[in-house]
């Protein structure tokens, strides 16, 4: 799922997907003369292959150096024909940013009107970030959402930090909906909930794992989830 925030005077666009096909007339036409702003949630693939259609890219710090480099995608070659044909085309390489500018914890972003907060949510990947608004809109990147979670076993207690983090803002508001990277999307806290609740008992089922030698990962089901963990 990628996002357009459109305020008074500018827009954010929330990740720019796998770079399947030209991004950036669309949103031209969707934001007219206003200013455009791009955030990667983080430099994962499929976030960031649109970045080389846009002047300025950003990322929390931790992350910068990853998307200022080519990516190599060689290992989508077992995509459908239709993809594996298009990154062909570009030799199995993301282009890097042409300029990263680093973002960091509780940053603000202006929109006009609608004001955009970076929240600092490692664990899925280092600088992993979610984005809040003052219009009630949480945006977990690939922090928290339904479907299959990709996660590293060592870094678990890190990812449940982080979905804490993000649970006590909705003290401030319980109105706040859930705009995920994957999957459902104006979703409730009951995401956040059923997550930490499943990565908790990730280790109590975990003579339940399968190997998945293609992805080099373990893969473990609950009820809600599908893990797969590095």
């Amino acid at each position: 799922n990628l996002y357009l925030i459109i305020g008074t005077h500018s827009a954010l666009l929330i990740d720019t997907g796998c770079g399947l096909f030209p991004l950036k007339p669309i949103i031209n036409d969707l934001i007219s003369d206003k200013k455009l702003i791009v955030i990667n949630t983080h430099s994962h693939f499929d976030h960031r292959g649109g970045n080389p259609e846009f002047e300025r890219i950003l990322i929390h710090k931790e992350e910068c150096r990853l998307i200022s480099e080519p990516q190599d995608i060689s290992f989508l070659s077992t995509s459908p024909k239709e993809i594996v044909k298009r990154y062909e085309t570009i030799n199995n390489i993301f282009s890097p940013a042409k300029e990263v500018q680093p973002v960091e914890h509780g940053e603000i972003i202006d929109l006009g009107e609608i004001i955009v907060k970076v929240i600092h949510t490692p664990g899925h990947s280092p600088g992993c970030i979610s984005l809040l608004t003052n219009t009630n809109e949480l945006f977990t990147g690939d922090t928290a959402h339904y479907g299959t979670m990709f996660l590293t076993k060592k870094t678990l207690p890190i990812t449940l930090s982080s979905i804490a983090n993000l649970l006590n803002l909705f003290q401030e508001s319980e109105k706040i909906e859930i705009y995920p990277s994957h999957g459902e999307f104006a979703v409730s806290k009951e995401l956040l909930i059923d997550l930490t609740t499943g990565i908790r008992n990730i280790e109590n089922i975990w003579e339940l794992r399968v190997r998945d030698d293609y992805l080099n990962a373990w893969l473990i089901n609950d009820e809600i989830f599908k893990y797969v963990i590095f």
